[in-house]
């Protein structure tokens, strides 16, 4: 409890503005994303046209190893998350050592051992966050490539025995699910940077924050990539 007496109030509504402009995108992005159609919304357009193809094609290889490339990066994600998580524990047992290399910075303010390690499990919180969210990517990954095994003949949708679109468009939408659950966990990574600026100050880490939502902004609705897979 002695946190919440030595934290200044300046700290605890940086940390409230930072957790409430990460949500805030979040939310934002996700209604938004519809009316404008985001990377996400519209990448999820070419993966139901993905799908599509897979209904026509037979065998489904290929369909097999781009499922099985596209889980091998939050597989690697997770990897890393894990490594960084046990990276910020042992930075716990040499908090001293930190804090003396982030008080030689010149505009970075004193602060208290205590808290300097309440500082630590927050960015051990956003990791464990992302780590869940890349795992979790990872498992409908499996999921998609249950559903791509399980699709029945090319021939019998041609025959009219089952639904190609209905079943394109449940497809899709499990793989855009794992996309999110990705994009979610990359989220994560990029507030974490943000997360930094509170080692220094308060007004660092509200600043961080608004300079990676306008990045992810610039990404998500502004980028050529984005136009180029609109047209």
């Amino acid at each position: 409890m002695k946190i919440f007496h030595m934290l200044p109030l300046i700290d605890w509504l940086a940390l409230a503005a930072f957790l409430v402009i990460w949500a805030g995108y979040v939310f934002f992005a996700h209604r938004w994303g519809r009316r404008r159609h985001s990377l996400l919304i519209t990448t999820n357009r070419y993966r139901r046209y993905w799908m599509e193809q897979a209904t026509a094609r037979d065998p489904r290889m290929l369909d097999g190893l781009i499922t099985q490339n596209l889980s091998s990066t939050p597989s690697f994600f997770s990897s890393t998350t894990i490594i960084i998580i046990g990276g910020l524990f042992a930075l716990l047992g040499t908090t001293d050592r930190a804090a003396e290399l982030v008080r030689d910075f010149p505009f970075a303010e004193p602060t208290p051992m205590l808290v300097f390690e309440f500082k630590i499990l927050l960015l051990v919180a956003i990791f464990v966050y992302a780590f869940f969210r890349f795992s979790w990517a990872m498992r409908q990954y499996t999921f998609v490539a249950l559903v791509i095994g399980s699709m029945p003949p090319a021939e019998d949708f041609v025959a009219g025995k089952y639904d190609r679109k209905a079943y394109a468009e449940r497809a899709g939408a499990l793989v855009g699910s794992a996309a999110e659950a990705f994009n979610d966990g990359l989220r994560a990574y990029y507030f974490s940077f943000a997360a930094l600026g509170w080692f220094f100050s308060s007004a660092a880490m509200m600043v961080a924050a608004l300079l990676v939502t306008l990045i992810l902004y610039s990404r998500e609705f502004r980028s050529e990539v984005l136009e180029v897979l609109r047209d």
